[in-house]
């Protein structure tokens, strides 16, 4: 993926049904969403291009684990506007914290129901020189390897209010606007201590999860329970169940039901030829009943309706 080049000063408001059409509805960037909580999906991005930046607001109406990936030569800076818990690669960010993550680098959010984050997508080399032009010394060795910038609530609070001017389009008339964001921008990065130490125990609970992950996708039309993970992964099942808390937030039987059901609504939007119980069983759902049932907890309408609320 290469860095693209972004228009100047455009702003788009776009909703979506479904959580993959809301996932590619980010300008240049790879994403993949799985819903975790149950209801309909409602979401919104208010996104703005500028010529060295993106600016956005992104709300969901229901819990996700996102896998994102941003363009190359960047560095992305999330706002999470939501008093609930953001986890980033597995660690929780507190109310205050900013997220960071270079671009050309795949990273996982897991986000609860009802949230908003704002998000900034700068390039490095207009960041470098808007942080020479006002002054500020920033650790770009640190940074680039940060998750998590601990600010000044204060100067979070600012940039909030001007990325929601930016976006509301009150300050685009009088004032250039990336030089806007980058001066509410900066503050957080100079005032701030970048934590970028992950504890050896996280990091391996997020191997854990990870190959976790890939051994069900890679056998998903096989019925793979607790123990099948934990002889693969050689752990035992308390490791296991701390691993997936701790990272994920929720225990491996929900991840693995949640991992199921979104890997079918995916084929059941792709595969439109394909029988509903066709679908179902090559994700190992072989009482259909129980499916359908599911699905619908988790998505708000049956299996065969999918097709009907899916991208258009």
């Amino acid at each position: 993926m290469q860095s693209p080049p972004l228009p100047t000063t455009a702003l788009r408001v776009i909703e979506a049904r479904d959580a993959d059409e809301h996932a590619g509805n980010l300008t240049n960037w790879e994403q993949c969403y799985d819903q975790t909580t149950p209801g309909t999906f409602h979401g919104l991005l208010e996104e703005m291009q500028l010529p060295d930046m993106q600016v956005f607001r992104e709300s969901t109406s229901q819990g996700m684990r996102q896998t994102c990936c941003v363009w190359p030569d960047a560095l992305w800076f999330g706002l999470p506007y939501s008093a609930q818990a953001t986890r980033i690669n597995g660690r929780t960010a507190t109310p205050d914290s900013v997220l960071v993550r270079p671009g050309h680098c795949e990273f996982e959010l897991v986000t609860p129901a009802d949230y908003t984050i704002f998000g900034v997508v700068v390039r490095q080399d207009a960041l470098r020189d808007a942080a020479q032009r006002m002054g500020f010394e920033l650790d770009w060795e640190r940074l680039s390897r940060a998750e998590v910038v601990q600010a000044s609530p204060a100067a979070r609070r600012q940039c909030l209010h001007t990325l929601h001017a930016l976006l509301a389009g009150d300050a685009v008339s009088a004032t250039d606007p990336q030089h806007l964001a980058l001066d509410a921008l900066l503050p957080l990065l100079d005032t701030g201590v970048v934590d970028s130490a992950v504890r050896d125990s996280l990091a391996r609970r997020q191997r854990i999860v990870a190959k976790a992950r890939d051994y069900l996708l890679a056998h998903h039309d096989q019925t793979i329970t607790v123990p099948d993970l934990c002889q693969r992964l050689f752990v035992s099942r308390r490791t296991l169940q701390y691993c997936f808390e701790d990272v994920l937030g929720m225990t491996p039987v929900q991840y693995l039901r949640i991992l199921r059901l979104n890997g079918a609504r995916r084929d059941l939007l792709r595969k439109p030829d394909s029988a509903v119980r066709d679908v179902a069983a090559d994700w190992s759902f072989w009482h259909f009943s129980q499916f359908a049932s599911d699905y619908r907890k988790l998505f708000g309408h049956s299996p065969s309706e999918a097709r009907q609320h899916g991208p258009h």
